[in-house]
């Protein structure tokens, strides 16, 4: 059964990769991606300075997920673009995640990539865990304005990773931006941000920043994140590739996910919970229910969401 896929014109031997956020931020934690049967190795998001992140407790699982307040802890940039090179040699896509506190950051972490062996660029434009800092994905005018000034320096595919839209004017806004500034790639969806756990025990959150805020991640936020991915398969049609985000824990989840328009998927809590074997597994399971239906590739099952009722 043929899982390979492509996202932005780039070949991915299989269907299932890691999501940007945990297992990604040191050289080892890479390899060990790299060793796995994800099909391509996606970096922590960075930024210009490393960052220590929030205090903890930060993560916390939960029955169905997880809910974080990370904070962006990272090696700062430069070891990322260090990390590529020696990365290169296991053959497979590199993805450099960036996140910049303002537009000359994001800029200068652009220019540094491109001289990089990374394949391609996400640009984080969705985390909800920096004190004081907005949501950029929320923000259609500073969105375009980022994304304006940062595809006149891109030199490799930029893809950008979004936030949780849930109304229909805030998807064809932000699709008009994206085709507007020639963007390769989406990913969504980022955690939902600013959800509350508390726990009754001790009459308190679970986790210490933002006075319990933080993004709510796993099964629980799969159905949003099918809708995202299913609207702005609607609204960008085949000529921008879409990785989805968001509770795939099985071949039966990343199958939905198939289904709504993406091309790929991105593997984050799961993959924090189960270490590195998730990939093969999920993708073995992706194989087995593609073939019981009988659909011999990825390209032919993308998408194919079936509206027709019967009564």
């Amino acid at each position: 059964m043929a899982i390979n896929t492509k996202i932005a014109g780039l070949h991915l031997d299989s269907y299932v990769i890691n999501a940007s956020g945990p297992c990604c931020t040191t050289l080892k934690e890479l390899v060990d991606i790299a060793e796995s049967e994800s099909s391509a190795i996606v970096m922590k998001s960075c930024t210009i300075l490393p960052r220590i992140g929030n205090p903890e407790p930060r993560y916390a699982r939960l029955p169905y997920g997880s809910i974080q307040s990370m904070g962006l802890p990272n090696l700062g940039y430069r070891e990322y673009v260090r990390f590529s090179s020696q990365l290169k040699r296991y053959k497979k896509p590199v993805i450099a995640s960036i996140a910049g506190l303002s537009i000359d950051e994001y800029v200068s972490m652009v220019e540094s990539f491109n001289k990089s062996d990374v394949d391609m660029i996400e640009v984080n434009l969705s985390c909800p865990n920096l004190e004081e800092k907005p949501i950029i994905g929320y923000d259609e005018i500073q969105a375009g304005r980022l994304l304006e000034i940062i595809s006149l320096s891109a030199e490799k595919p930029i893809g950008i990773k979004l936030p949780p839209y849930y109304d229909i004017i805030q998807y064809k806004k932000m699709a008009e931006i994206i085709i507007k500034h020639n963007i390769s790639f989406i990913t969504c969806i980022n955690s939902i941000p600013n959800t509350l756990v508390i726990d009754p025990d001790t009459d308190s959150p679970i986790i210490r920043p933002k006075n319990g805020l933080g993004g709510l991640c796993g099964g629980y936020i799969k159905p949003v994140a099918l809708a995202n991915v299913r609207t702005f398969y609607e609204l960008l049609g085949n000529e921008i590739s879409i990785f989805g985000v968001g509770g795939i824990s099985s071949g039966r989840d990343a199958f939905e996910f198939l289904l709504a328009g993406a091309d790929a998927v991105q593997v984050a809590t799961q993959f924090e919970k189960e270490g590195t074997g998730c990939f093969e597994r999920i993708n073995s399971e992706l194989g087995e229910i593609m073939h019981i239906k009988g659909y011999n590739s990825i390209s032919q099952t993308k998408g194919n969401l079936n509206y027709k009722w019967t009564v």
